[in-house]
């Protein structure tokens, strides 16, 4: 079936395609012989201490921006960056973070969050909510638990009466 993409379809679909191209580059284009295992220049490029997350992160801010251009909501993009942010973060410590950094693959799941908006924005836009929803409820309640601690901790060390000089 033969459809006749304006040009405004074409450039978004070319567009889409390089983004797909770069994505498999960065995270899938290594394979490891005998495993059915891939990885990327991304996680080749974090292999380098301090430079290689940061330049990994701000090749991975590209998709963010290019998904903005392509009208992807707030929440999808949201998610977008809490992908990378997940990835920089965890793949910052040595050696373990660069493992996780090559199964993590936050391109690749940046591209499909961008694809499930492109192909069906309404059910994207409310998943991406509902996610964001919860890991805002989720990091409010590991603040609740820090605060929480933090009290508890202060109460043991004014009741012992370290702090009283006695």
């Amino acid at each position: 079936m033969a459809t006749d993409l304006g040009p405004v379809d074409e450039k978004r679909a070319k567009l889409v395609r390089r983004l797909d191209a770069l994505a498999h580059l960065l995270d899938n284009s290594i394979p490891i012989p005998g495993t059915g295992t891939r990885f990327g220049l991304d996680a080749v490029i974090g292999l380098v201490p301090g430079f290689g997350d940061a330049a990994g992160a701000l090749l991975s801010c590209y998709f963010v921006l290019e998904a903005a251009r392509l009208g992807a909501g707030f929440s999808v993009i949201l998610r977008m960056l809490l992908n990378i942010g997940i990835e920089t973060v965890v793949g910052a410590i040595p050696f373990i973070g660069d493992l996780f950094d090559a199964g993590w693959k936050a391109n690749d799941r940046n591209m499909r969050l961008l694809h499930h908006a492109i192909d069906s924005p309404d059910a994207a836009r409310k998943s991406s909510k509902l996610f964001v929803l919860l890991v805002f409820l989720l990091l409010a309640a590991v603040f609740a638990g820090i605060l929480a601690l933090i009290w508890y901790v202060l109460q043991l060390v004014f009741s012992s009466g370290t702090w009283t000089g006695r």
